[in-house]
């Protein structure tokens, strides 16, 4: 009988265990499906997130940014060729900008050393810097207009620019290209009433005060407006022999303005005259008369003209407005060895020095500065490399700072 009861109880304790054992892997499996589950919804969440991220990064792509989702490899940054130079816009004597055929690039060094911020498709057409951070580009035939509020590390599409006027901002809202006006940093644009027969573009220093030239049957007139160009005051007029094929405009304050009249071309010669006013029209100094051969008197001046302030070349290149006092304005000879020159103004237009250097370079002539001294003057080719060239004196002496690539071939 006691032999029976310890064989039962032993069957009962081995079935015990057995049950005991089955529990605990049930328990063990379910613990380690709960931790799959766990790690598969981990993974999901991780997933959206990444998606909302590639989502909300639909902006143009900046080559200074490394992750690869929207921002380019490092591998993208030595794939930028820094070809021929399109823009250049300056910040301060040390930094600045340059665009070229789908990149944007800065300097923080004056020009020593530059490092690509944004590489895209079409070319930069202009920059405009309002201040070390808040810069805007102008890309390809459509106008495309870039923005970027932190110096160009991250460039986005801001809008389109309605022309091909010079572009200026005010304020991170307020810009200006001709006579267009926007108000959210370039996303709709708004056109300011002009007059009739206005040749070049109208320029507006800020909302209220604008300047256009027009062109009459034998005379140029400059205009001025006060309200937002609801009315129009002829504050200039000249008799001219032949009409204007251009005109540009630019302002240092409310009530000055630099006044280029392009008139005739021929024989790789252009005629033109500069003129500036610093009481808004009251009283003019005539700063350049440049009369050609091939492109007859200066704007403004009788036939046989040839006194007054010349700049150097048979070509007028670009103009940059510092200040009411200070102007300088390149010169081109398609003719010449060395077809770039430069020459500026510190008296208001009083008086015109022409510098003693010329440069290589059958392209566009590119100049900014960031004040009387310190320049920049950006000499291209289509067939051979950019180069740049920095002064800190004002322009009487210039040293070249860097050498761009060699532009590509047309196919």
């Amino acid at each position: 009988m006691t032999r029976l009861l310890k064989g039962k109880l032993s069957i009962l304790l081995v079935l015990f265990l057995i049950l005991l054992a089955g529990c605990q892997q049930n328990m063990e499996s379910t613990n380690q499906a709960d931790k799959d589950s766990s790690l598969v919804n981990n993974s999901s969440t991780a997933s959206d997130h990444r998606t909302e991220e590639t989502t909300s990064n639909q902006t143009v792509k900046s080559t200074e940014e490394s992750d690869r989702k929207s921002k380019p490899t490092a591998k993208t940054l030595t794939d930028v060729q820094m070809g021929k130079v399109t823009a250049v816009r300056s910040a301060d004597s040390q930094s600045g900008w340059i665009g070229g055929e789908g990149w944007i690039a800065k300097t923080e060094n004056g020009g020593e050393s530059w490092n690509v911020q944004y590489r895209g498709t079409g070319t930069i057409n202009q920059l405009f810097a309002l201040n070390g951070k808040d810069v805007w580009a102008t890309l390809g035939q459509g106008s495309k207009l870039l923005g970027s509020t932190n110096g160009g590390r991250n460039w986005t599409v801001a809008g389109k620019v309605p022309n091909d006027g010079f572009l200026h901002f005010v304020s991170k809202e307020e810009g200006f290209s001709a006579n267009e006006r926007t108000t959210d940093g370039g996303k709709t644009w708004t056109p300011l009433p002009i007059p009739k027969y206005t040749v070049g573009d109208a320029y507006f220093h800020d909302r209220e005060h604008g300047w256009a030239v027009t062109q009459g049957k034998d005379e140029i007139e400059v205009k001025r407006t006060i309200d937002g160009g609801k009315t129009w005051r002829i504050v200039m007029s000249r008799k001219t022999v032949e009409p204007l094929s251009n005109a540009l405009i630019r302002s240092a304050g409310t009530d000055d303005a630099w006044i280029e009249c392009i008139g005739g071309s021929g024989m790789t010669q252009t005629s033109y005259s500069l003129f500036h006013t610093s009481n808004g029209g009251q009283n003019w100094q005539t700063v350049l008369a440049n009369s050609t051969a091939g492109g007859g008197p200066a704007p403004g001046f009788p036939m046989d003209y040839t006194a007054g302030p010349k700049n150097a070349g048979s070509q007028p290149g670009p103009l940059y407005v510092v200040n009411r006092k200070v102007t300088f304005m390149g010169g081109r000879c398609m003719a010449c060895d060395k077809p770039n020159t430069i020459g500026w103004t510190k008296d208001g237009g009083k008086t015109w020095v022409n510098g003693n250097q010329s440069f290589d370079g059958y392209g566009e002539e590119l100049v900014a500065f960031a004040d009387a001294d310190h320049g920049w003057l950006i000499c291209t080719d289509n067939t051979k490399p950019s180069e740049m060239y920095t002064t800190s004196d004002g322009g009487k002496h210039w040293r070249k700072t860097y050498t761009f690539e060699r532009p590509k071939q047309a196919s």
